[in-house]
């Protein structure tokens, strides 16, 4: 996913050890790096100034690093498909802008797929700070497809070498088949603090992955409770308490009509 803003991106899904440093450019769009996201993978592959895209953003794409395994990891690293379609920066903007109706958008970017060039990566993202009145926060998400069958891996599992930190959490989760999701869904709900030990002044990362099981397509949601993302001191403080949307929000609104054309032209 060629992002200009994440080259920690690569990193970011690159390694389940790794707190991927996304402060600039995605402001807290995916922390896949830690585990090697998927996505970034694609991305990651893309360019140096893809991976930095994500890296900035706190994206975690799986299989950024396709085929390479992180530094004292069990884990493999996700493998990409083709996206079946071209996904641009345009739309992942405006889907991402109408998953959060009558909010303010502020550092607003995209980055486009290409199917045609694998060079030019596999993931597609966009990413901006909200503020829908409760206090702004940053927002990214990623689109990609996972080779199948699908196995362990980003997304899919929340084994991680090293272990989590304390405080930090991961759920894995089923959607059952149906009319809108064919064959359903795998997801993957994360919780993890900027800095170990956290304190009240920590600003926390909110990640939901959704796999779909019959065609690989993956899009994962990374929320921020700050204006930005990244691990650590390069993480700006608190705006809020909670993200802007919940878990169960972030599901409903990944496997619903907004994304679902996005969905579709990935997987």
């Amino acid at each position: 996913m060629p992002f200009e803003a994440d080259i920690a991106h690569a990193l970011d899904r690159t390694t389940d050890s790794l707190e991927p440093d996304l402060t600039a450019l995605l402001g807290g769009a995916v922390e896949r790096g830690r585990r090697r996201r998927r996505r970034r993978n694609a991305g990651v592959l893309a360019g140096v100034g893809a991976c930095a895209v994500i890296v900035a953003s706190g994206l975690v794409i799986p299989g950024v690093l396709a085929g390479s395994r992180s530094a004292g990891s069990g884990m493999e690293t996700v493998a990409l498909a083709m996206p079946r379609s071209a996904v641009t920066g345009d739309q992942m903007i405006e889907a991402l802008e109408r998953t959060f109706p009558g909010g303010r958008f502020s550092q607003v970017t995209g980055q486009s797929n290409n199917p045609s060039d694998p060079s030019s990566g596999y993931v597609a993202n966009g990413g901006l700070v909200v503020d829908d009145g409760h206090g702004a926060a940053y927002v990214g998400v990623s689109a990609v497809r996972l080779k199948l069958p699908l196995g362990d891996g980003d997304g899919l599992s929340c084994k991680q070498s090293p272990a989590r930190a304390k405080g930090d959490t991961c759920t894995l989760s089923e959607l059952p088949s149906s009319v809108e999701i064919p064959g359903g869904a795998v997801v993957m709900s994360e919780r993890n603090a900027a800095k170990h030990p956290s304190r009240a002044d920590t600003a926390h990362r909110w990640t939901v992955t959704v796999t779909l099981k019959a065609t690989g397509a993956q899009l994962q949601i990374v929320q921020w409770n700050s204006t930005g993302g990244g691990s650590g001191s390069d993480v700006p403080k608190p705006t809020r308490a909670a993200p802007p949307l919940s878990e169960q929000q972030a599901v409903a609104a990944l496997t619903g009509a907004t994304w679902a054309p996005i969905l579709g032209a990935v997987g």
